[in-house]
């Protein structure tokens, strides 16, 4: 029905159970939608203009908007809500836990462990959604144009070296980038030793954290 809302933030309202409202102004009237945490740390300061990519929906005879920084990650947010025990806040959960290409690697590579990280989603709900939306996200990643990045560690080796950054205290997020970040920058190989790929990441996660003021 509503493609996209193009306009003025008039106002953001973060409430209890990470429930992110943004209102946007368009031609004098106010929309409210719920978007991830995620999105509304990229917005401008109130006043700025956004496009937002929305997602209608009618829950108990109430009306819903979502909004999304891209069409990709509402096309992704739509399959998720096509798993049955999937409602909008356990969506909107792994796309705030997940970067949306590593949401996506995990559903295709049936990587349960990381998707669990994600608050609400346990092992049975992380199965389901791997065995239900595996071919269906394989389909949509090409017909959409959509490449998961190839850097980081081999398959074989992935699993072992997130878990154990998760097990640390590491989130998705901060593991997800660090892998990035030794693959493209450092050029660590994607078939080097589980220790290899910890050691290159644990240093970039503590370098971080000590810039940080």
């Amino acid at each position: 029905m509503i493609s996209y809302l193009k306009g003025i933030i008039a106002g953001i309202q973060s409430n209890s159970g990470n429930r992110n409202v943004l209102t946007i102004e368009v031609n004098g009237l106010g929309y409210d939608l719920q978007v991830p945490a995620r999105l509304v740390k990229q917005l401008p300061d109130s006043g700025g203009e956004v496009q937002i990519f929305t997602h209608y929906q009618i829950r108990e005879e109430v009306p819903l908007l979502y909004g999304f920084a891209s069409p990709g990650e509402r096309d992704v947010f739509r399959h998720l809500l096509s798993v049955s025990g999937i409602g909008a806040a356990l969506a909107i959960a792994l796309l705030d836990t997940l970067e949306l290409p590593d949401l996506v690697q995990a559903i295709i590579t049936g990587n349960t462990q990381l998707l669990i990280q994600a608050p609400g989603v346990g092992k049975k709900t992380a199965e389901r959604l791997c065995l239900e939306l595996k071919s269906k996200l394989i389909e949509w990643r090409k017909t959409a144009g959509f490449f998961v990045a190839t850097g980081g560690p081999a398959p074989g080796i992935l699993e072992e070296v997130q878990m154990t950054l998760l097990a640390l205290g590491y989130t998705a997020n901060e593991v997800s980038h660090a892998l990035h970040v030794v693959s493209e920058d450092i050029g660590l190989s994607k078939n080097a030793l589980v220790e290899d790929w910890l050691k290159q990441a644990i240093a970039h996660l503590s370098a971080a954290e000590y810039s940080q003021p």
